[in-house]
């Protein structure tokens, strides 16, 4: 097995993000689009916090809309602010980290996903998912 083998070899860098003046309709329609479950939050290149699929799911019925439909219900949504929603202790990993460190991290923790930042920069995300792709391409 490769050792040393830093993030930046698994990490998605074509990123999608979202800022505090984004509202939570946009956000959902990312998620489906992108078909993605974590979206950092920026404020220049700045992560400031991270949005999961989750959290909407926690104040909506997201998951009762069909993936495909256009039109959601926006009700709940005008209620909340991506800010009120985000979670902000968002703790971050360079793309220097290795691989292994980032699992070790992520299985220790109750969140699925990094933002990678070198330099104060916004560079990539890494999901447990990705890790998991990365196990089975080894296999």
């Amino acid at each position: 097995m490769k050792k040393r083998v830093p993030v930046s070899e698994i990490m998605t860098s074509e990123l999608v993000t979202l800022t505090t003046t984004d509202d939570l309709v946009t956000a959902e329609e990312l998620f489906k689009k992108n078909k993605i479950r974590h979206i950092p939050v920026v404020s220049g290149d700045s992560v400031i916090g991270m949005l999961s699929y989750t959290d909407l799911l926690r104040i909506s019925f997201a998951d009762a809309v069909d993936e495909t439909e256009e039109s959601v219900d926006t009700m709940v949504y005008n209620m909340f602010t991506i800010s009120q929603v985000m979670a902000r202790d968002v703790i971050s990993v360079s793309s220097n980290t290795t691989i292994k460190e980032v699992a070790q991290f992520l299985s220790r923790k109750e969140f699925h996903a990094l933002p990678v930042v070198d330099d104060g920069k916004l560079v990539g995300i890494v999901t447990t998912t990705d890790l998991i792709n990365y196990l089975l391409d080894l296999y």
